[in-house]
């Protein structure tokens, strides 16, 4: 598949900035594809993100530092992604006019659409390919607040790095799929990135976005239902969510609580999703999703995939961000195999570059 942005030759940072930790990555591209040739990973204490609030920058600069450090990371030129509820996407029809005509006009189309005041926003749109019917086109409308753009602009900056593109978490997530996956014709597929606090979903029709939405919930339920069932700390319970519970700490954890701590959230999380699955359903005309990709740090949890899957009657699978990439000269396939579920947000925006809008 030749993708439109191996013609793209500087290179940028993707810096996933998570609630759980932040991701680094540097993608070289060629003619025959892209390569990770750095990457790495820091993690965010407990709280400094809270609902996409920066509670405690420092903590947030240093983890990027580190993340960075560890990545062998030399460029300074970072591609960082939004979500939650400041972020707004929605695909909107319009009476067909030139892009710089929409230019001029969009903030007074925005008002329509938005819920916030225009002027504390972010604008940015892409006229979609393929809409235009009857004298109108199919228009993605993008706003951010603008205080939200300026939190992860004042902490790249301070951790010394150079913030040139925002782009959007589900979005990036898209990048990462269409990289290495070969959409079917005709097949609508649902993207669902699972991180700690917010899941981004981004439903992929004819291969553009037909519907995006960011719901507040993840990973972290997880952790804060097994601190309940065991009366123990946040980090412990991390551990034994990711199956890495130390037997001096846990030799006293009742694995059925623990499981059952785990299905109920799992049920929780998953009726969240299914939710905004169905309203696009319900809303787009004879369009019914055939596959859905999983990805993000808590879409590994046991049984997931496949419960997901139950639910939903659509079969469901791990996104792998890796998964068309050249061999790599620094990574074994151990190794991104274990990273693969939190790089997918970090690998789709390195993929970006610097002469994109």
């Amino acid at each position: 598949m030749q993708l439109p942005f191996l013609n793209k030759t500087k290179p940028i940072v993707g810096l996933d900035i998570g609630s759980a930790s932040v991701k680094a990555v540097e993608i070289q591209v060629s003619s025959k594809g892209f390569e990770v040739t750095h990457m790495g990973m820091a993690p965010v204490p407990a709280e400094a993100i809270v609902q996409g609030a920066f509670l405690n920058s420092s903590a947030i600069v240093d983890a990027i530092r580190e993340a960075v450090s560890n990545a062998g990371i030399r460029s300074k030129e970072v591609s960082a992604a939004v979500s939650g509820h400041s972020v707004i996407v929605k695909k909107i029809n319009l009476p067909i006019m030139t892009a710089e005509e929409l230019e001029e006009s969009i903030r007074w189309e925005a008002e329509q659409y938005i819920p916030f005041d225009v002027n504390e926003v972010n604008l940015d749109f892409q006229i979609l390919p393929g809409g235009e019917t009857e004298g109108q086109m199919d228009v993605l409308l993008v706003a951010a607040k603008k205080d939200l753009i300026d939190d992860y602009v004042q902490v790249i900056s301070e951790a010394g790095m150079s913030p040139s593109i925002v782009d959007v978490a589900a979005f990036a997530v898209e990048n990462a799929f269409e990289a290495n996956y070969q959409a079917e014709a005709n097949q609508v597929v649902a993207l669902v990135n699972v991180g700690a606090q917010v899941v981004n979903i981004n439903v992929i029709q004819e291969g553009s976005p037909a519907f995006t939405r960011d719901i507040s919930t993840g990973g972290n339920q997880y952790t804060e239902e097994i601190q309940k069932a065991l009366s123990i700390g946040f980090g412990e319970a991390e551990r034994i969510k990711l199956g890495n519970a130390s037997s001096e700490d846990s030799q006293d954890v009742v694995p059925q609580e623990v499981d059952q701590a785990m299905r109920s959230v799992t049920d929780t999380v998953l009726g969240e999703i299914t939710r905004s699955l169905d309203f696009f359903t319900a809303t787009a005309a004879e369009s019914r999703i055939g596959r859905i990709l999983v990805s993000g740090g808590s879409a590994q949890i046991p049984d997931f995939a496949k419960a997901f899957q139950d639910r939903t009657n659509v079969p469901v699978q791990l996104l792998n961000p890796f998964e068309r990439m050249l061999p790599s000269r620094k990574f074994d396939e151990d190794y991104l195999r274990e990273m693969a579920p939190f790089m997918t947000v970090g690998v789709g925006l390195g993929l970006r570059r610097m002469d994109e809008r």
